[in-house]
């Protein structure tokens, strides 16, 4: 800790295809449930890949004002849905007088594509003197920060991560840095992706990089399985609010689990795949428990990233057993993308939310679709349905394209 400050976690927010709230998406999760399903948002047809995690039933207009919702892209509208429910979650107030130390961090892989390919057709069929002039303020990246700002007033530290599939977890981690080093007493902090969109899924396609399984939607992510062919995109945005303690304490706020560790590192490896070892996953885990002032043994659950990538699950499962040791075979894991599919950028920041959940109730969600277990992938993956756990300490892992690495720890808060 710097000079002694703790960070803790007074609000959630979070909204994927398995529901609109974060409890909708939690009672789905434990209870197994999928929200994959076959594209609905375009014609997939002739696609290798046909299926998607989408936020289904969604109407802007329900949650934000038609005119400002109609400037945003998606990916900002999820944002602001979860991130209006993190604030009201946690009771945190901005005011005149706190908001120069209320901060936003919100990150994405992405961003607006949406925006960019209907602005590139407008281009091309109708003219540069027809292209919007929200098309810049709808696809660039650091826009959810800067619209949840307007929208909350908060004025403190504001900017946004992209580090591909880090992007959630490095933006967490980099508030709860920012409330650590006394630049803000409170942080809204996560990352939302929109981005099933034609160009999308058919560049993931060409990388070869998703699920194009002939099997029904539900199963097309396998995390760890032998048959896993690829991850499946997903959407959504998840939000924490993230304060300092003793602030905290003084408003009388619910804290709902403590940030205590997080790291980033690098693989230097190759543009998309993984270290084959994971080696700079391993130094990311091994730096957030250090920091932590935790040992592997302490760890009650984790959170694998777990994308069902033949390449990935095979990296992450070294890493994990390089970090932990025989603790490795002890510690029950397992991925959330099975039933979420991959949110790309917001995917670490929605598992945090899940991991804020599991400590809150005692229960690791399932890895579901791991019928037979990759013989190198041998660790304890919850392959059974949900269960109950005494979690303490949680180990939330991101890893991204570019060879970037995150990990979070969290832990029940005792006082």
């Amino acid at each position: 800790m710097i000079n002694g400050v703790r960070v803790v976690v007074t609000g959630t927010g979070m909204i994927t295809s398995l529901g609109h709230t974060t409890r909708d998406t939690w009672e789905g999760l434990k209870a197994g449930r999928s929200g994959i399903r076959r594209i609905q948002a375009f014609d997939s047809t002739g696609s290798p890949s046909q299926v998607a995690s989408e936020v289904v039933d969604f109407k802007p207009e329900q949650y934000l004002d038609r005119k400002e919702a109609r400037r945003m892209s998606r990916f900002v509208q999820l944002a602001m849905v979860a991130a209006r429910e993190a604030m009201q979650d946690s009771g945190l107030v901005i005011t005149e007088a706190n908001r120069d130390q209320v901060g936003v961090l919100v990150g994405t892989a992405i961003g607006g594509l949406e925006q960019m390919e209907e602005a590139h057709t407008t281009l091309l069929t109708r003219g540069a003197s027809r292209v919007s002039p929200f098309t810049v303020p709808m696809m660039i990246g650091d826009m959810a920060a800067g619209q949840i700002s307007i929208a909350m007033g908060a004025r403190g530290p504001n900017f946004s991560i992209a580090s591909a599939c880090a992007s959630g977890a490095h933006a967490i981690g980099e508030a709860y840095e920012t409330i650590r080093r006394g630049d803000a007493v409170a942080m809204l902090a996560g990352a939302s992706e929109s981005a099933i969109t034609p160009l999308a899924l058919a560049a993931f396609c060409a990388v070869r990089a998703v699920s194009t399984a002939s099997v029904p939607p539900d199963q097309a992510s396998r995390p760890f399985d032998r048959n896993r062919d690829g991850f499946v995109m997903g959407e959504g945005a998840g939000i924490v609010v993230l304060e300092e303690l003793e602030a905290a304490r003084r408003r009388g706020a619910r804290i709902l689990a403590e940030v205590i560790g997080y790291a980033g590192t690098a693989d230097a490896s190759h543009i998309t795949a993984p270290d084959p070892v994971g080696a700079g996953a391993a130094e990311a885990m091994r730096r957030a428990l250090v920091k932590a002032h935790v040992t592997p043994a302490d760890v009650s659950y984790i959170n694998a990233h777990g994308t069902a990538t033949q390449l990935g699950d095979v990296a992450e499962t070294l890493a994990i057993k390089d970090v932990f040791q025989e603790a490795a075979y002890r510690v029950p894991i397992s991925s959330t993308k099975s039933m979420l599919g991959h949110l790309l950028g917001a995917a670490g920041s929605v598992e945090a939310v899940i991991c804020v959940k599991a400590i809150q109730e005692g229960v690791a969600p399932p890895t579901t679709n791991l019928v037979d277990p990759d013989p190198q992938c041998d660790l304890d993956y919850i392959p059974e349905g949900a269960r109950e756990l005494n979690i303490d300490v949680v180990l939330s892992n991101s890893f991204g394209f570019g060879g970037h690495n995150a990990s979070l720890v969290l832990r029940h808060f005792a006082g």
